[in-house]
């Protein structure tokens, strides 16, 4: 995809939030404990690579990724900390991330043994970190017997530089804590059968950590956090407070590229889901749902200059119409997403009004909108 720098519009990345956000929490890890940076999917959207920087000036002590080009691309942009790939690795590419250092998520058995093959012939140690199975559904160790034959294979293994045992929880984000004290005794249970000594035991999340869950963790994994944003976002419930500030750091910006008016009966965008009752002025945004800003923002308000106008007519895939109160000038500033967080239109306030959360909305702004960085150190 290519940048759309001949466009006014961009994804705007504070950078002394990310560093701000990270230091706060290594100012809250307990004695001992090493936070690790969670970049995965582009670093939520605010550009991995540049916010990977940052997390090391900052404090960092290693990063996770969801897939091996992710971390592939750190590795190339002179990323020299440990860096743990969260999801399933196909095995076939395992002797790739052996030779660039980066550490293996094990789902399972099968997986275990096949990659071992691979290792011996190539003549190559791989890190690794054993998932745990512990209520998520996803992937890891469920049985205790898989669990335990894992264990054995690995026992004085040269293939593998067993560096961590982890599990994610699902409910750490809710004031409901059954589920959660529920897996954690399942991962305790994994822990007694542990034969071997991994270098990190780790379990909690952003959510783990800024809740004050009290679990034994060496590494909390800090995802949503570093971009200033409550882990516990929800449409349907308020937000639970976190023991750290958190500052948000992402802001969506444009511009008015046109601006006319229309007459009454006359109706904008596609299938005219919109009829004007009266004569009403219009603006033009350059930015669709192409851009990841989807077509349920339909109705939902932005700032045009000083002015929060709502959006109308159905979105189109590379622009949006909004009503204006009054005429404005082609250029003026178009906020579509607020990093202040008590703004109307902050990336709380819009994912809520497209029922999701704002993990989706930010991940969802496309590489075609630039991401502009301020606060440079």
């Amino acid at each position: 995809m290519v940048p759309g720098i001949h466009r006014p519009a961009a994804v705007c990345v504070d950078l002394a939030a990310i560093r701000q956000n990270i230091q706060e929490e290594i100012k809250h890890l307990a004695p001992g404990q090493k936070l690790f940076a969670v970049v995965k999917a582009n670093a939520y959207g605010h550009g991995a690579v540049r916010v990977a920087q940052e997390a090391v000036k900052a404090g960092a002590s290693g990063f996770c990724v969801a897939i091996l080009d992710e971390a592939l691309e750190l590795r190339q942009a002179g990323i020299v900390l440990p860096i743990l790939v969260l999801g399933v690795t196909p095995v076939k590419y395992a002797s790739l991330a052996a030779v660039n250092g980066v550490s293996l998520a094990v789902p399972n058995l099968e997986w275990l043994k096949e990659v071992e093959s691979n290792l011996i012939q190539d003549q190559l140690q791989l890190k690794i970190h054993l998932a745990v199975d512990s209520g998520m559904g996803r992937i890891g160790f469920s049985e205790d017997d898989e669990f335990i034959a894992a264990n054995e294979l690995l026992l004085n293994n040269p293939n593998f530089d067993v560096e961590g045992l982890f599990t994610h929880f699902a409910s750490a984000d809710s004031s409901d804590d059954s589920y959660f004290q529920m897996q954690v005794t399942r991962f305790n249970h994994f822990k007694k059968l542990l034969k071997i000594k991994p270098k990190w035991i780790h379990v909690d999340n952003t959510a783990a950590s800024v809740f004050d869950k009290k679990v034994h963790s060496d590494l909390v994994r800090f995802g949503i956090g570093i971009y200033g944003l409550n882990p516990s976002s929800n449409p349907a419930s308020a937000d639970l407070e976190t023991a750290i500030q958190l500052k948000p750091a992402m802001s969506f910006v444009s511009e008015l590229v046109q601006v006319h008016t229309i007459h009454k009966g006359q109706g904008v965008g596609y299938g005219s889901t919109y009829i004007a009752d009266e004569d009403q002025i219009i603006g033009t945004v350059p930015v669709g749902y192409a851009d990841g800003f989807i077509r349920k923002f339909q109705g939902f308000k932005i700032k045009v200059g000083s002015e929060y106008c709502p959006i109308v007519g159905r979105i189109c895939m590379d622009q949006l119409m909004v009503q204006l109160p009054y005429e404005m000038a082609v250029g003026t500033k178009v906020v579509l997403i607020s990093n202040d967080p008590v703004a109307p239109n902050s990336l709380k306030k819009a994912a809520d009004y497209v029922d999701s959360i704002h993990y989706e909305v930010a991940c969802l702004l496309d590489d075609r909108l630039p991401r502009k960085y301020y606060n440079l150190q």
